[in-house]
């Protein structure tokens, strides 16, 4: 560890920690990954890995339909999706791998 490195104190522990080590855990924590554990970005494609009902819609999403285009939500949990026939779709990433 460089003696030049800045501390943040780190409330979730108790105790002063490096900044580059409070930014690499924010980062890893930051990370969207599918079910198979790829990580996404926005403009990824993926397929379903499971038949959905789209609630709402009135629609079930069949495994194997390939969403195109995807963007990132606040939540790592879940990314924000077009299909032809929903608009404004949010999919669990649990349900989806990378293409």
């Amino acid at each position: 560890m460089a003696d030049d490195d800045d501390y943040v104190y780190d409330e979730a522990t108790g105790e002063w920690r490096p900044a580059s080590e409070i930014a690499a855990a924010a980062a890893k924590a930051a990370e969207v990954l599918d079910a198979s554990g790829n990580v996404l970005k926005d403009g990824d494609s993926v397929t379903l890995i499971k038949d959905l009902k789209v609630k709402g819609a009135g629609q079930t999403l069949k495994q194997g339909t390939v969403i195109k285009s995807i963007r990132l939500t606040d939540n790592p949990e879940e990314i924000d999706c077009r299909h032809d026939a929903i608009k404004g779709l949010v999919l669990r990433t649990e349900f989806v791998r990378k293409r």
